[in-house]
C-alpha cells in the first residue's frame, strides 16, 4: 500500500489507502484506484473541507486518514481534529464516490460532519500602547462564528465546526441577502442589552438548533463581521488586514442582524481606558499588515478590562441551605496534558441554571477526580467527566494557581475542553 505526505496551505495529510498528489495550490485525490495518478493533474481539493468532502465519499477509506492543520493550531487541537475526522470517516463514509469531481466548499459545509474551518486566534496581552501600524476593535462577548455564502446557500459554523445555521436564522437570512455570490466571513454572534453585549442574554439562544419566533424576538442576536477570508472564490487570507477590511466594507450592506465592527487607529491607551469605563469587555489590537494565519497569533492581541476565561468543569459540591441541585462547580485548565485544579465557583447561578446544569452534571458523574491536584477536596464533592466548559469571571489568579472571587457567567458549547488552558499575558 502506497503512502505519501501531501503539504498544502494549512494542510498536512497522511494517506493510507487514499493516494494524493499536489498540483498548484490544491490536492488531487485518486479515490477509486488507490494509485498515485501519473503526472500532474488538475486540483480537485483546495481546502481541508474540500478534501474531507472527497475523502468521506470514498469506499477505499481504511483505518486512518489523518488531517491536521499547521503547527500553529497546537497539538491538542490537532489531536481532537484527527479523532473527529477518523470517527466521521468510519461512520459516515459513502460507498459511492465520484473521483475527479470537485466538491464545492458549500457542499462540504452543508454536512455537519465537516472539519472546523481553522480560525485566527488572539493572544492575551497586558500591553496598552499601540501605534498606527495596529488597528483597534471592540472585544465582543459572544460566540465566534464563520459564515459561508455560496449562491443561495448559507452555512454558519462555530469555531469547533458545529452547525449554527438553524440556531441563528436572522443571521442566515441577512448573510443570504448580501450581494456577493460567494464569501466567507469571520465574526462574532452577540446579544445586546442596551449598549452592552450580554453573554447571559446570548445564553438564551446558545445550543438551540431551531429557536421559536418568540425566542428570536425576545433575544435577538447580531453577527458582527470583522474579517473577510474569501470573496467570489478568491482567497484573501494572504492579503494584509487593511485590504481585507476594505474588501469587507465594500461587500457587506449592514442590516439589523449583520454589522461590521468599528475600527480605530491611535490613542490606544485612552481608548482602552474609555472602553473599560463604558463597561466593555476590552479591545482587540490587530497588526494592519498581517495576513490571516490559522491558530494563535501575536498579530492579534486581546486587551481585557476584567479577568475572565473559559475553564473546564470537573466536579460539583452538594447544595447547602436553600440552594438546590449543586453548591459550587470545581473547575480547572489543561497544562502539559494534565487537568489542573483552579478552584470552586459558588456564585453567578440562576434557579434555571442550577436546575438545568445540575441535571447535566449528574449524568457526567464519575468516581475518579479528573484533576491531578485538587487539594484540599471540598466537602460533599462529586467528580464529573471533564466534558463541559464554563465562562468564569474572577478578580485575579493567586500565587498557587487558584481563582480569587470567581463567578459563573455561562456555559460555552463553542469551546472544546481539551483547548482550555490558562491565559497568560504575553
Amino acid at each position: 500500500m502506497k503512502e505519501q505526505l501531501v503539504h498544502g496551505p494549512e494542510l498536512l495529510l497522511t494517506c493510507r489507502g487514499l493516494c494524493c498528489s499536489r498540483s498548484g495550490k490544491g490536492v488531487r485525490v485518486d479515490l477509486a484506484q488507490g494509485e498515485v495518478p501519473e503526472g500532474e493533474a488538475d486540483p480537485v481539493a483546495k481546502s481541508p473541507l474540500d478534501l474531507f468532502d472527497l475523502a468521506k465519499r470514498s469506499a477505499r477509506v481504511r483505518a486512518l486518514v489523518v488531517a491536521v492543520l499547521d503547527d500553529q493550531t497546537g497539538r491538542r487541537r490537532a489531536a481532537h481534529m484527527i479523532d473527529r475526522l477518523v470517527e466521521r470517516l468510519h461512520h459516515r463514509s459513502n460507498p459511492r464516490c465520484c473521483p475527479g469531481v470537485r466538491s464545492s466548499p458549500a457542499d462540504s459545509m452543508r454536512d455537519d460532519a465537516a472539519m472546523p474551518i481553522p480560525l485566527m486566534l488572539a493572544t492575551l496581552t497586558d500591553r496598552r500602547d499601540f501605534g498606527e501600524d495596529w488597528m483597534l476593535e471592540r472585544k465582543l462577548d459572544g460566540e465566534r462564528c464563520v459564515a459561508l455564502k455560496d449562491g443561495i446557500d448559507v452555512r454558519l459554523e462555530s469555531r469547533t465546526g458545529k452547525d449554527l445555521t438553524g440556531t441563528y436564522p436572522e443571521v442566515r437570512a441577512s448573510v443570504a441577502a448580501q450581494r456577493p455570490r460567494q464569501m466567507l466571513l469571520d465574526g462574532e454572534v452577540v446579544a445586546y442589552d442596551a449598549e452592552q453585549t450580554s453573554f447571559s442574554r446570548l445564553q438564551q439562544r446558545l445550543g438551540i438548533a431551531r429557536p421559536s419566533r418568540e425566542q428570536v424576538a425576545a433575544y435577538p442576536v447580531v453577527y458582527c463581521a470583522f474579517d473577510l477570508l474569501e470573496l467570489d472564490d478568491e482567497d484573501l487570507t494572504d492579503r494584509p488586514l487593511l485590504q481585507r477590511r476594505a474588501r469587507l466594507a465594500g461587500a457587506i450592506l449592514p442590516t439589523a442582524s449583520l454589522q461590521l465592527t468599528e475600527a480605530w487607529h491611535g490613542d490606544s491607551e485612552q481608548r482602552f481606558a474609555e472602553a473599560c469605563r463604558s463597561g466593555w469587555e476590552g479591545l482587540m489590537a490587530k497588526r494592519v499588515d498581517a495576513a490571516y494565519t490559522r491558530g494563535r497569533s501575536k498579530d492579534w492581541l486581546k486587551l481585557k478590562c476584567a479577568w475572565e476565561q473559559e475553564l473546564v468543569i470537573g466536579g460539583f459540591t452538594d447544595p447547602a441551605g436553600s440552594r438546590t441541585d449543586f453548591g459550587a462547580l470545581l473547575v480547572g485548565y489543561h497544562e502539559d496534558g494534565r487537568l489542573l485544579y483552579a478552584g470552586k465557583v459558588g456564585t453567578g447561578y440562576t434557579a434555571a441554571t442550577l436546575r438545568d446544569l445540575g441535571a447535566r452534571l449528574r449524568q457526567l458523574q464519575t468516581p475518579e477526580s479528573p484533576f491531578v491536584d485538587a487539594r484540599p477536596i471540598p466537602r460533599g464533592t462529586h467528580w464529573t467527566r471533564p466534558e463541559l466548559v464554563a465562562q468564569i469571571g474572577f478578580a485575579e489568579w493567586t500565587r498557587d494557581g487558584r481563582l480569587r472571587q470567581p463567578r459563573f457567567l455561562g456555559l460555552r458549547d463553542d469551546k472544546l475542553p481539551a483547548e482550555v488552558v490558562r491565559e497568560r499575558p504575553r
